[in-house]
C-alpha cells in the first residue's frame, strides 16, 4: 500500500485539478503491479488535505 505526499509552496493545501489527475494516473499505473494507493496528502502552511477524505479517490 502506498501513500503519495507532496507540498504546495503557496500554503494552500487544496488539491488542484492536476493533483487529482496525476493521482488517478498513478493509481492506474500501480494497479497491474499490485500497488494500491491508499491516499494522496497535500501539505501546506495552512494545513493539509487528503484526497481520500475529500472523496476524490
Amino acid at each position: 500500500m502506498a501513500r503519495i505526499i507532496h507540498n504546495h509552496p503557496s500554503g494552500d493545501p487544496s488539491p488542484s485539478r492536476a493533483d487529482i489527475e496525476v493521482t488517478h494516473k498513478i493509481i492506474e499505473a500501480g494497479r497491474p503491479l499490485g500497488i494500491l494507493v491508499h491516499d494522496h496528502i497535500i501539505i501546506g502552511s495552512k494545513g493539509h488535505a487528503s484526497l481520500r477524505a475529500k472523496g476524490l479517490i
